[in-house]
């Protein structure tokens, strides 16, 4: 049996794993999807101080108060770096590192910095303009994340809040000279809109010694719009985990 951690991106929840968790749970693993700071239903906790480190807290926090290893631990989009982030801290609790159309940040590496220059001014002017100077409001149209379905708007929308935006400019911390070193998964949501980081992980993937690539054919938000099928990409990368010693 696995546990799994899914970790949502920005400007979601844990509810976005709603249609996900049940599925890997009906077979016989445990599935978290814990809910990052000043998100969600935590969005009341919401404070301009809320940057990266605050969020690997977060999920560090998940792993060690269910006593959980073992972990298929999956970060989606902007929960890549987070995932990144607690893999560099306790790579003894993680089976497997999932990267759901999101990338593998470096040491000193930002979200912002996977974005172009232009992407970057866009993003700062938003937060200056609409966000009170620190929190990026989420768009009004949807069909960036990949969510165009009547019923999935009517779900997603509503649910969306700002992003603190220190966790978009705060960089990475890796604090373990050895890392993570298990098998990790990149997953491509090819009907996304076209990115470089998403090209270049796609390549670091196929090519690198301890990678898998897998795609799905839909758009970035998969876990609304292809819950069954990224389950089963799920689930094989649980069966893919290394088998632990015996005592």
């Amino acid at each position: 049996m696995a546990a799994f951690v899914l970790v949502h991106g920005s400007m979601h929840g844990g509810w976005c794993w709603r249609r996900v968790a049940p599925l890997l749970r009906a077979a016989g693993h445990e599935a978290y999807a814990p809910t990052l700071t000043g998100l969600g239903e935590r969005a009341h906790l919401a404070h301009p101080g809320i940057d990266l480190d605050t969020h690997v807290r977060d999920v560090l926090g998940v792993l060690e108060y269910e006593d959980l290893d073992r972990v298929v631990l999956v970060g989606h989009s902007y929960g890549a770096l987070v995932v990144t982030g607690v893999a560099d801290r306790v790579p003894e609790r993680i089976a497997h590192l999932v990267y759901l159309d999101g990338a593998e940040a470096g040491d000193g590496q930002a979200v912002l910095d996977f974005f172009p220059p232009e992407g970057q001014a866009a993003r700062r002017a938003l937060v200056d303009a609409e966000g009170d100077g620190w929190r990026l409001p989420p768009p009004a149209d949807l069909t960036g994340f990949g969510v165009t379905a009547e019923e999935d708007v009517a779900w997603v929308r509503p649910k969306l809040v700002p992003q603190p935006f220190k966790t978009f400019t705060q960089p990475l911390r890796l604090v373990n000279a050895a890392g993570f070193a298990g098998p990790k998964t990149f997953v491509a949501c090819v009907e996304a809109p076209a990115a470089g980081w998403r090209e270049a992980m796609a390549e670091r993937a196929r090519a690198g010694p301890g990678w898998r690539y897998r795609e799905l054919a839909t758009g970035h938000d998969a876990m609304v719009t292809a819950p069954r099928q990224l389950a089963d990409l799920l689930l094989a990368a649980a069966r893919a985990a290394p088998t632990p010693p015996a005592p």
